[in-house]
């Protein structure tokens, strides 16, 4: 039969994006699994060998991929030279903890300001960040989040409404409140690449007076669906607006 070398603890991430997923669900532990493949069917077939490894701390998808494929590498060699012995000892895979882990893509790269822990955007940003930029919206317009600090540390304790913006002139970084706390993120993408500092000076300097009672609307990133939301508001005011006037 076939042997396929698979990048997680089968049954666990089973599919096309198991490292992806490892780091995007916070998974201290992964591995490497040798199985023989199923007709058909992905990832399903009975164990030949499996070795466990600890995820290293703050450790991207790309890290992680690059040092798996060498213990897959390995793994499989030591299992091609006791063949026989592997084969007549493999074991099915139960359904106990199985998980599917598809395929990434740029939906997955929308941060939701009300819904997610910093902890849980830092996952998101080492599972995908080095391929698809995280994003979200302001003033209707799709920004990107480049060169992601982490957790921050804001003093400002008046503006904690997720997705509120607060610039730290000191260490150029623009802080982005989030479910539990906020993140921080040194570039962004809006037509171009901007520094923290001239996406302030350009963008948003004019809702940051702290007498404008636009701060919070004007200078907050809002999350897609949340748009959506304020979108068919809009849509279903303007209508029964037509409605009325005919």
């Amino acid at each position: 039969g076939i042997l396929n070398v698979h990048p997680s603890l089968l049954p666990r991430w089973r599919g096309p994006a198991p490292v992806f997923h490892t780091i995007l669900h916070g998974d201290t532990v992964t591995g490497v699994t040798i199985i023989q493949i199923r007709p058909h069917k992905f990832d399903v077939g009975p164990i030949l060998n499996q070795e466990p490894y600890q995820v290293p701390e703050n450790s991207t998808a790309d890290e992680l991929g690059a040092i798996l494929a060498v213990k897959g590498a390995h793994l499989l060699i030591d299992t091609l030279r006791k063949l026989p012995e592997r084969i007549g000892g493999k074991q099915e895979q139960g359904h106990t903890g199985a998980t599917f882990a598809p395929k990434i893509n740029t939906n997955m790269s929308w941060v939701f300001w009300e819904e997610q822990t910093c902890d849980q955007i830092t996952c998101l940003y080492r599972a995908i960040g080095s391929r698809i930029p995280l994003k979200t919206t302001w003033m209707g317009r799709t920004i990107k989040l480049l060169d992601y600090v982490g957790k921050y540390q804001v003093t400002d304790q008046r503006h904690q409404t997720p997705g509120s913006v607060f610039y730290d002139k000191g260490s150029c970084t623009l802080a982005v409140c989030c479910k539990d706390g906020w993140v921080g993120f040194k570039t962004v993408l809006l037509n171009k690449r901007l520094t923290a500092a001239d996406f302030y000076n350009g963008y948003l300097h004019q809702t940051f007076h702290k007498n404008s009672p636009s701060w919070t609307a004007e200078g907050r990133f809002v999350s897609r669906k949340e748009e959506n939301k304020e979108l068919q508001k809009s849509e279903k005011s303007l209508r029964c607006t037509n409605t009325f006037h005919t």
